[in-house]
Order: C-alpha cells, then structure tokens, then sequence
C-alpha cells in the first residue's frame, strides 16, 4: 500500500465566485483536499507562503500576475521533512493565470520527486487545468503525473462523487 501526501495550496478570504467576489472560510482547494484525506486517510500538508497575500482579491490577483511574470518563488512557512516516506503525492492548487500559484512552484522544486506518482487537482472558475498539468511534469520529470482533475470552484463543497471517481480510476 503506497503511502498518500496531500499537498495543497489553498486561499481562503475574497475569492472569485461565479460572477461575484465572496468572502470564503476555507479556500476551494482546501475543501476538496479534506475530501480527498476521508477517501484516502493520506497525510495533509498545506503549502503556504511566508508573506501573506493581500486581502484583497484584485490585489491577489495582480501579485500572482507579477509573481509568475517574475517566475518568482516564494518562501514557504512549513517544509515536509519525511518526503522519502511518499509513493503518491495528490497535489492541488487554484489556476492562477493558467498554471498553479508560484507557491507551489517552490514546494516541487524543494523535494526529488523521481519514482513518485503525482495526482494533480485544481480548483478554477472557468479555466480547468490549463497548462499545469504539463508544467509539473516539466517541474518533475522523473515522476509519473496521472491526469488531473478539475473542480469548478463553485462547486468545491459538492464534488465529493467526483474526487471520488477520479481518485478510483486512477
């Protein structure tokens, strides 16, 4: 039996919600990321950068423009020490800007992947997955990287039928 990380980057506040801007608790990603820990009791690592993001969601979304145009990586606040200890890595992330946050560029670009299988799933408002899933392979290309899955944010709280599916068929 492989054993399961869950790595996530996840933002909760002002987010883009079907047409409007809504206040969230706990971000898209991070919902479906607890769904994934009941199906798969896989450990949980939440990515999560040094320096907070702006507040608000227009700011956020101008600081991840100029951080990707930058190529910029940002520093992470936690770093997983037993990296060795993973078979399967389930990896998900909001599209900003037709890839993942910068953030998560960081985080695969800490740890040698090679031999390990990565489940890519992202949350998005109309993107899907755009480019990320070629952008991890290109990131850790001594991985197998599964065809991902692609959550429309709206629907986060709803798509335990879905993550469930996939996760079977992979």
């Amino acid at each position: 039996m492989s054993k399961v990380l869950i790595a996530f980057f996840s933002r909760k506040g002002q987010n883009y919600v079907s047409g409007s801007i809504k206040n969230l608790p706990v971000g898209n990603t991070e919902v479906v990321a607890g769904m994934i820990r009941e199906i798969t009791r896989g450990d949980m690592f939440k990515i999560d950068t040094v320096k907070d993001y702006p507040v608000d969601y227009t700011q956020t979304t101008n600081v991840a423009k100029d951080e990707l145009r930058a190529k910029a990586r940002p520093e992470l606040t936690a770093h997983v020490v037993n990296m060795d200890e993973y078979d399967t890595i389930i990896l998900g992330y909001p599209n900003w800007w037709g890839t993942m946050p910068m953030a998560v560029y960081t985080f695969l670009e800490e740890y040698d992947f090679s031999g390990k299988t990565i489940l890519p799933y992202c949350t998005h408002e109309g993107s899907g997955l755009s480019g990320s899933e070629r952008d991890i392979a290109r990131e850790c290309p001594n991985a197998t990287v599964k065809s991902g899955l692609s959550i429309h944010g709206t629907h986060a709280g709803s798509a335990e039928k879905s993550v469930e599916s996939w996760l079977k068929n992979l």
